[in-house]
C-alpha cells in the first residue's frame, strides 16, 4: 500500500543537496568517460568557461591545464580574479555570482549562476583561490561542504583564479578520462578565441586563424577551393565544399557547440544562398548550393536564449537579419576578390543541380512503390511524442534500429511508448560504401528505414533526436552495426556530426543466485560479481532476444547506457571506411591477423 500523503511527504532539498540528488538537470548525464557528454567533461568544461569568459572580456591570454591520473583537474588561468570577498559564496552559492551583470559580461553562457557550484558539488574535493592586486582568498570543500577558508597578501603569483577539482566516485563511479574528448574540446575553445593559448599537460593548443583553423583540421585536402572566412566583434564563419553528400556544420554561440543549429546557423545558410545568387546573378535552390558544404560559425550574443535543458539549439529570432546580411555581403565580396574558388563553387552548384534532378525521379519511383506495399513504414512501432512537437519529451524521442523479430519483440513490450520507437531489421543491410546516392533509394530495406527516420526527402524533418543502434553483440551483430554506421557517414554524414547516432549497450552477462542479480557490461564485471555474489549462476546472453520484456524495460529505462558515435574529423571518414568496408580484403585480412591476439 502507497504511504500516506500529507505535510511529511513533502521535503525541501538544500541546493547542495538538489545538485547531488538531480545532477542530470545541471550537467545533463552522469557517465563513466566513454561518452563525450558524459559529466566528468561538462565539470571540466563549467570552470574553463569562467577562465574563457575572462579571456573574451579582455582578460588573460593564457590558461594552464592539467589532469592526475587519479582524476583530479587543475584550472589556471590569469584573469582578474574572483573578488576576494565573493569568492566562497561565488563557488558554492547558487544564483550567485557576476555574470547576471552585462557590464562585467557582456557574452557569457553560464547566465544560471550555477556551473561551478555544480563542480564544487559533484566533487569530491574542491579547492578554489583567487589572487586579485597582492592579495588572495582561498575555499576548500569536500563534496560540496565548505572546509576551510583563508585570506591573505601574497605577490609571489599574478593576479587569476586557480581551481582544482576531482570528481566525486561515489556520484560518477570508476570513471576514466579519454585524452580524445578533452583535447578536442580545448580545441574547440581555442578556435573559438583565436589569441588564447591553451596548455593542457604540457600540451600547447592555440589557433590564430580561427574557425579557418577549424575547417583546416577538419575538412583538410577535401576542400574543393580555399575557405571563405570572416572575423567580426560579433560574427565568426568559415566554409568550403567537399565531395561528400549532405551539409555539415560547426555552431557555436558564446562558445557552446550548438550541435542541433538553430536561428544562427539556419541565418548563416541564407546568407550563403543569397550572397551566391546575388554575385553569380542567378536563382539557384538552397540544396544545390549547400549540398557538400561544410561550414562554423560562431557569434556572441548579450542574452542568448536556448531550446532545451541542454543548451544545444538557439532560440533568438532577433539574430537572423544581420547574420544573413553580413554573411551575405562576406560572401559576395569573397567570391570577387577569389576567382579560382568562384569557379570551383559554380562548378560544384551546376553538378549538384544536376544530381538532385536525377536522384528526385529515383525519390519518385521509391514513393509510389512504397505507396503500391503498404499504407504504413513497414517494421515502423512509432512513439507518440518527435522532433517538431512542442513537448519537452520530443527531446527525448528515440528510434531504435534493431536486427530480427526476436529483440524487437522484447523491446516492444518495455519501450516508453511516448518517447522511444523501433524499427526492425529484416536481416543485414547492404554494404552501400563507394555506391551511388540513388543507390539508397532502391533499397528496399534502407529507404525504409530513411522513411522511419523522416530524412527520405531532407534530413531536416529528423523525426527523432536519437538513432540508437541495437545490435547484437557478436559477430553478425558488430558486422550489421558497421554496415548501419557505413551508411549514415557515406550519405548522412551531417546527422553523425551533430550527435544524434549512438550506439546501445547491453550486457552480456546475468549474475545471479535466490538473493542478488546482478548485469555485467564486460568479462571483467562478470569475474568481479562471480567473485562478491556466492553460489551464483552466470548467463550468457547470445542475443538481445534472449533477455526477456521485464529485464530489458530497465535497459531501455533511466539507466540506458548509450555511446554517441563520434568523429574525431570527417577527412579521416573516407580512409576508414575504405580501410573496413571497401574492396581491400588482402589488406583488411592481414591487419586481422596481426593485431588478433591484442584484441
Amino acid at each position: 500500500m502507497a504511504k500516506q500523503y500529507d505535510e511529511s511527504s513533502i521535503k525541501t532539498l538544500s541546493s547542495l543537496e538538489h545538485i547531488r540528488l538531480r545532477s542530470g538537470m545541471y550537467i545533463g548525464r552522469l557517465g563513466d568517460g566513454s561518452s563525450f557528454d558524459d559529466g566528468i567533461y561538462i565539470l571540466l568544461k563549467e570552470v574553463v568557461d569562467n577562465s574563457i569568459d575572462e579571456f573574451i572580456m579582455g582578460h588573460g591570454k593564457r590558461i594552464e591545464i592539467k589532469r592526475e591520473d587519479d582524476g583530479t583537474i587543475t584550472v589556471r588561468d590569469y584573469g582578474r580574479g574572483i573578488p576576494l570577498g565573493k569568492l566562497t559564496a561565488a563557488v558554492s552559492q547558487i544564483n550567485t555570482g557576476a555574470k547576471y551583470n552585462d557590464d562585467v559580461f557582456q557574452f557569457s553562457v553560464g547566465l544560471n549562476g550555477v556551473g561551478t557550484k555544480a563542480v564544487n558539488a559533484l566533487s569530491e574535493y574542491f579547492h578554489a583561490v583567487s589572487f586579485r592586486d597582492g592579495k588572495y582568498a582561498e575555499a576548500e570543500f569536500i563534496r560540496g561542504t565548505l572546509q576551510k577558508e583563508k585570506k591573505g597578501k601574497t605577490t609571489k603569483y599574478r593576479d587569476g583564479t586557480w581551481v582544482q577539482f576531482r570528481p566525486d566516485r561515489e556520484l560518477f563511479g570508476e570513471y576514466r578520462y579519454n585524452e580524445e574528448f578533452i583535447i578536442q574540446r580545448l580545441w574547440n575553445y581555442a578556435y573559438l578565441n583565436a589569441g588564447l593559448t591553451i596548455v593542457y599537460n604540457k600540451e600547447r593548443i592555440v589557433s590564430e586563424g580561427g574557425l579557418r583553423d577549424l575547417l583546416a583540421a577538419e575538412v583538410g585536402e577535401k576542400g574543393l577551393y580555399e575557405v571563405a572566412h570572416l572575423r567580426q566583434e560579433r560574427l565568426e564563419f568559415a566554409f568550403t565544399h567537399t565531395t561528400s553528400y549532405g551539409e555539415t556544420y560547426w555552431s557555436f554561440v558564446n562558445g557552446q557547440f550548438t550541435s542541433d543549429g538553430g536561428t544562427h546557423q539556419s541565418a548563416f545558410r541564407e546568407g550563403i544562398l543569397k550572397g551566391v545568387n546575388e554575385f553569380y546573378r542567378k536563382n539557384f535552390a538552397g540544396e544545390d548550393v549547400r549540398e557538400g558544404i561544410a561550414g562554423a560559425v560562431a557569434i556572441r550574443i548579450k542574452d542568448p536564449q536556448f531550446e532545451g535543458q541542454t543548451k544545444n539549439k538557439l532560440g533568438n529570432s532577433d539574430v537572423r537579419s544581420w547574420i544573413v546580411g553580413e554573411v551575405r555581403a562576406a560572401v559576395v565580396d569573397f567570391l570577387h576578390k577569389n576567382k579560382d574558388a568562384a569557379k570551383k563553387l559554380e562548378h560544384k552548384i551546376t553538378q549538384n543541380e544536376k544530381l538532385r534532378k536525377e536522384l528526385n525521379a529515383v525519390r519518385k519511383e521509391s514513393r509510389e512503390a512504397a505507396k503500391r506495399v503498404a499504407l504504413k513504414i513497414p517494421k515502423l512501432k512509432d512513439c507518440k511524442y518527435h522532433l517538431g512537437d512542442r513537448n519537452a519529451q520530443a527531446e527525448e524521442s528515440t528510434i531504435f534500429i534493431t536486427e530480427g523479430d526476436s529483440a524487437t519483440g522484447s523491446m516492444v513490450a518495455s519501450r516508453n511508448v511516448h518517447t522511444q520507437a523501433i524499427f526492425s531489421l529484416r536481416g543485414k543491410p547492404q554494404n552501400m560504401f563507394a555506391r551511388k546516392r540513388s543507390d539508397i533509394y532502391r533499397n528496399e530495406e534502407l529507404y525504409n528505414m530513411m522513411m522511419a527516420l523522416g530524412i527520405e526527402e531532407d534530413i531536416a524533418n529528423l523525426r527523432y533526436n536519437r538513432i540508437v543502434v541495437t545490435t547484437d553483440a557478436d559477430h553478425d551483430g558488430f558486422h550489421i552495426r558497421n554496415l548501419l554506421l557505413t551508411f549514415f557517414l557515406q550519405y548522412f554524414e551531417e546527422l553523425v556530426v551533430a550527435g544524434h547516432i549512438y550506439i546501445l549497450e547491453t550486457p552480456l552477462f546475468r549474475v545471479r543466485n535466490k538473493k542478488e542479480t546482478r548485469y555485467c557490461y564486460s568479462p571483467t564485471e562478470r569475474d568481479a560479481a562471480v567473485q562478491e555474489i556466492r553460489g551464483a549462476e552466470v548467463t550468457r546472453f547470445k542475443g538481445l532476444g534472449e533477455i526477456s520484456p521485464s529485464e530489458f524495460g530497465q535497459f531501455i529505462g533511466e539507466d540506458m547506457r548509450l555511446v554517441r558515435v563520434n568523429v574525431k574529423t570527417i577527412k579521416g571518414i573516407q580512409e576508414t571506411l575504405e580501410f573496413y568496408m571497401g574492396k581491400n580484403t588482402p589488406e583488411r585480412r592481414s591487419f586481422i591477423m596481426e593485431n588478433l591476439l591484442d584484441v
